[in-house]
């Protein structure tokens, strides 16, 4: 949809931001409690002999399987919440009034009444499908990805904001701007 592209216009414009795929990166880095607990529920066979988490290998199954995606949402998203609560919190305390939490799933986590305001970046199927093919990933496998979350026209029916990314990033920039200068 273009999270990573709006991520970086707003840090470039000086705004504090949080990426919870990062969080998700970094609480199952090697011998972390959610990597064990991942392991545990799902065998030796999605960690590599590093001891890293076999993304793939984690994905076709729990891609395929509504309850083994169920059991690895309920080891990471309230660790992933918690971070970036945390991180919310030191924002408050050092008078940071203006920060950014990019969250996939946002709606589906039931996230969206803790925040002031909601921006949905958004862009049509067709560049979506364009976008994911870019990351190596089949189209069977971009299916099984969003249809594990909500319709976009339902994300955006339910922000404040839209912030459409299939234009060029001065366009693009500019949609921030306008949202800046009507609600900061």
């Amino acid at each position: 949809m273009g999270k990573s592209t709006a991520g970086n216009l707003l840090v470039k414009e000086g705004y504090s931001l949080i990426d919870t795929d990062d969080i998700a990166r970094q609480i199952v880095q090697p011998d972390t409690p959610a990597l064990c607990e991942i392991k545990s529920y799902f065998g030796n066979e999605i960690i590599s002999a590093e001891g890293k988490l076999r993304r793939d290998d984690l994905a076709k199954i729990v891609f395929s399987d509504s309850a083994a995606r169920s059991k690895l949402e309920s080891i990471l998203h309230p660790r992933i919440r918690a971070a970036w609560q945390a991180e919310i919190q030191n924002w408050r305390t050092q008078g940071k009034a203006v920060g950014f939490v990019v969250i996939p799933l946002l709606f589906e986590t039931n996230a969206a009444v803790l925040f002031d305001a909601v921006v949905c970046v958004a862009c049509s199927a067709a560049t979506q499908l364009e976008r994911l093919k870019s990351r190596g990933w089949n189209e069977s496998q971009i299916a099984a990805r969003i249809s594990a979350q909500w319709p976009v026209e339902q994300k955006i029916g339910a922000s404040d904001y839209v912030v459409w990314t299939e234009t060029n990033l001065e366009v693009h920039a500019a949609q921030w701007k306008r949202i800046f200068t009507t609600t900061i």
